[in-house]
């Protein structure tokens, strides 16, 4: 049994979910979360009131605000003001606490749309980020600098992780507001259930992306925790701190589409509506600075989206919008 007190923030969500698992099953005894109800992370004087009266070793700081393109677009002010205060809150009172270990979440849109491929670590703040999810990914960036300062001026132990597209249990099945994977799930599911003879896809299908299941997330974030401070510190740089977190390989939309139709059972036409953004062209991270420090993804595309469309499908009735 492991007795570091741990924090989990966004516990209900996709990520949260999967690191109590992961954690659980690697036998920490004292797993710590707060409901929104009981804890708003944007309210800082709550935040700094429940680490100072919380004793916690460790911190995982999964809660963020997030969405696919068209929620990006269109709640920009929303995305960069959330994200910001939460991290900003967060990582403020740990300090203030003593709690000398926290893991802070990124995303990979922290680097430029045109970032050589795959984007290494180093691509940060190279070049232009992709305009719609533009405000989220400054959030994000602020949330690395903001752990490298901490370590920097006070001897923290700060650690970002960059992840990829991540899918799996506890996804957003919104229909209008979630990521392409549980979008593509549920459509092409309603599909089939409709009787429909044709899916239309946003975009040309031309762009490539990689999709790490949640699980292999949660085995990499606490990998990447428990590494002792010599072994993180070799492999990283103070002002380069963060570690790429992916599955090493990508696909097409076009190919996930018909992978997605195929575990749906969907048997009609898969066409694309090119008038609609594409984003980024390609997004597919270095890991070798992961492999590196001794973890690879395990769970294949396709058995990880036959898991995902169970939990779906076992689920829809809570996630009907």
């Amino acid at each position: 049994m492991r007795a570091q007190r741990v924090f989990v923030s966004g516990h209900r969500g996709m990520v949260g979910t999967a690191l109590l698992r992961r954690l659980t099953a690697l036998g920490y005894e004292h797993l710590i979360t707060a409901s929104h109800r009981k804890l708003d992370l944007l309210d800082q004087c709550a935040v700094s009131a429940f680490f100072a009266a919380t004793r916690i070793d460790q911190v995982y700081l999964a809660a963020a605000k997030v969405g696919g393109i068209h929620a990006n677009d269109t709640y920009p002010a929303d995305f960069i003001y959330d994200n910001l205060m939460i991290e900003a809150n967060v990582i403020q009172a740990a300090h203030r606490a003593g709690t000398q270990k926290l893991l802070f979440l990124g995303s990979s849109c922290i680097y430029p749309k045109h970032a050589p491929q795959p984007m290494e670590e180093s691509a940060l703040l190279s070049g232009p980020l992709e305009p719609t999810n533009e405000p989220y990914a400054v959030a994000k960036i602020a949330g690395i600098k903001l752990c490298e300062s901490f370590n920097r001026q006070y001897g923290r132990d700060y650690r970002s992780v960059m992840p990829t597209n991540l899918y799996g249990p506890h996804d957003n099945f919104h229909a209008e507001n979630s990521h392409v994977i549980p979008a593509l799930l549920r459509r092409f599911h309603e599909a089939k259930q409709n009787a429909e003879t044709e899916v239309i896809v946003w975009g040309t299908g031309t762009p490539r992306r990689e999709f790490l299941h949640v699980d292999d997330m949660a085995a990499a974030c606490v990998h990447v925790m428990e590494l002792s401070p010599e072994v993180y510190r070799a492999h990283t740089q103070p002002m380069l701190s963060h570690i790429n977190v992916g599955a090493g390989v990508d696909c097409t939309i076009r190919e996930l589409a018909e992978t997605i139709a195929r575990v749906t059972g969907f048997q009609g036409r898969v066409t694309f509506n090119a008038s609609m953004p594409d984003g980024t062209p390609r997004k597919l991270l270095d890991v070798s600075r992961l492999k590196a420090l001794g973890w690879e993804a395990r769970i294949d595309l396709e058995e990880g989206l036959r898991q995902s469309y169970a939990w779906f499908l076992d689920h829809q009735e809570q996630l009907r919008a």
